[in-house]
């Protein structure tokens, strides 16, 4: 059995690229990857940490969302699973220029939830060397996960992501 799920929403785009660097990036002995839409929940027991990546979701308000939003449908089936048992570390991606007072928001909302679902959080990261005016994803100068902005920083990405895979193996 693997020990960690990576689940990312949305399909295609810079999520699911930087989702599969970062299963690239662990012991393919670890780690599972699934979009969100083709997870099984009920499969959820057979790790210990859940990965969650997402990105901004911008302006619109993540209560507000509508039905098809697949993040919305996951949380609500959630409901009906116990993940207390699990450390859940998240990652998100946004755009610090065009979007400095939103920078990945999408954090703040998956943290939100986890939070909710008396989920365990791991990973938090550190806010500096970061260029952004306000974000839901942040608290104490700390991100609520890996924070990543493949729009205008992408030479940063993949040693954040091994920094960051470092820091969860000592958090799990």
């Amino acid at each position: 059995m693997k020990e960690i799920v990576l689940l990312y929403w949305p399909k295609g785009g810079s999520v699911e690229k930087t989702a599969n660097k970062l299963f690239e990036s662990f012991d393919k002995n670890d780690i599972d990857i699934f979009d969100l839409d083709s997870f099984d929940l009920g499969n959820l027991k057979n790790y210990k940490t859940i990965i969650l990546g997402n990105s901004t979701v911008g302006a619109e308000r993540w209560q507000d969302a509508d039905n098809n939003n697949i993040w919305f449908s996951f949380f609500r089936e959630l409901k009906d699973y116990d993940i207390s048992n699990h450390k859940i570390a998240l990652f998100g991606l946004g755009n610090q220029v065009l979007y400095p007072a939103h920078f990945v928001d999408g954090l703040g909302f998956l943290y939100e939830e986890v939070i909710n679902l008396n989920g365990n959080i791991i990973g938090k990261w550190p806010t500096e060397g970061y260029s952004f005016t306000d974000s839901e994803g942040v608290e104490d100068d700390y991100f609520y996960g890996l924070a990543l902005d493949e729009d205008f920083e992408p030479e940063l990405t993949q040693e954040r992501i091994n920094k960051w895979i470092e820091q969860l193996k000592k958090e799990s």
